[in-house]
């Protein structure tokens, strides 16, 4: 189609493509012969209230939220509570300008039911103080179940003071299900959603106007480069993001051995005498105890295939891991592995070593449970 670099979306303005269904402004070849052309992105907007991540490179990124540091406006951030600190959106405290930021933990649904909200909600306010960030107020939802919408729209309209409202958040935190309750929670109607440019980007936000002539502005969800997930094939996700309550794994391990979370990430207890180790990871995804002796060989010879994920054909391109050293002084500590969870380890005294791939965070912190 000789003409196609001149069809414009009437919805966002992006240009209309017919090649890549993935790619920005894809359209079927029969929403060519309508009079109005849309894109597809639009189209399940508009007709199924279903907002969908675009992506975006670190530079569109950086300019967008520099952009929301110069309005006047509340800022919204959602993380993923099960990944709080992958999912965290270094430096944002910088953008905001002078704006308040609510912070929203998201997928609360996931986390064992023995976790108390109010202690999870004191430990976000005091990360997010640790990582740089004041938040004016710290919710927890679920926007897969609906829990705690009401609550947040109400937030959000309290600490608005008639102001547009961002919301951000990185890839795979559900902002997109988030909006998608909210603009059915605000309105409970389908066709109030208006899409425009982010001054200065190629990419299109989404405007959902609110009734004093202000709006709600979704922004595209931003790549989080540390993120496990970039190290799984598509098809795996599934295997390392929970979709149901995590069931706690209890391992009562000996000194020198060593459990293997799929082929992704590694813990080698090292000293401490006879002792008990609670992994909290996806349910799906497999856990392999060994000795510490053997633990080298088994993963030359068996990663991709029963240490799984990655595949076997990604092993060529897959990082290679790296070794973190901890001593753990205090009382219940956590492990966390950035993007699968993290393994408590119950009192003082333990020596552990755990191995991620190269560019993903494993960090220490007192135990959530």
């Amino acid at each position: 189609m000789s003409n196609q670099e001149e069809i414009l979306c009437i919805g966002c303005g992006v240009h209309v493509q017919t090649e890549d269904p993935k790619g920005l402004g894809y359209a079927p070849t029969s929403a060519l012969e309508k009079e109005s052309i849309i894109c597809q992105r639009c189209f399940r907007l508009k007709h199924y209230n279903e907002v969908q991540d675009v992506s975006l490179t670190d530079d569109d990124f950086l300019k967008i939220l520099n952009k929301v540091g110069e309005t006047d406006s509340l800022i919204v951030k959602i993380v993923d509570i099960f990944d709080f600190n992958g999912s965290w959106l270094p430096g944002l405290n910088r953008f905001a300008g002078n704006n308040d930021v609510l912070l929203i933990g998201n997928k609360v649904d996931l986390l064992p039911k023995s976790i108390k909200h109010n202690r999870l909600i004191h430990w976000m306010k005091q990360s997010a103080r640790e990582l740089g960030l004041n938040p004016v107020d710290v919710l927890l939802v679920s926007a897969e179940k609906g829990n705690g919408i009401s609550e947040a729209a109400e937030a959000i309209e309290n600490y608005r003071k008639n102001k547009d409202v961002y919301v951000v958040g990185c890839t795979n935190v559900g902002k997109s299900t988030f909006i998608n309750r909210l603009i059915k929670e605000v309105s409970g109607e389908a066709d109030i959603i208006t899409t425009s440019h982010f001054p200065g980007t190629t990419l299109d936000i989404i405007e959902i106007p609110l009734d004093d002539g202000t709006a709600l502005i979704d922004t595209p969800g931003i790549i989080n480069h540390h993120q496990m997930a970039h190290f799984v094939d598509k098809r795996d996700l599934k295997l390392i993001t929970p979709k149901k309550e995590i069931k706690p794994k209890v391992y009562q391990l000996n000194e020198e051995q060593t459990l293997f979370f799929g082929g992704l990430a590694r813990l080698d207890y090292l000293s401490g005498g006879r002792r008990s180790l609670t992994c909290y990871i996806s349910n799906e995804l497999g856990i392999h105890r060994t000795k510490l002796e053997k633990a080298d060989e088994l993963y030359k010879n068996h990663a991709g295939e029963m240490l799984y994920p990655p595949r076997r054909d990604q092993m060529d391109e897959f990082p290679t891991m790296v070794r973190h050293e901890f001593s753990l002084k205090e009382g219940k500590m956590d492990i966390v592995f950035s993007g699968l969870g993290w393994v408590t380890v119950n009192e003082p005294g333990a020596k552990v070593a755990a191995y991620v791939p190269k560019g993903v965070n494993v960090i220490l912190r007192k135990s959530l449970i």
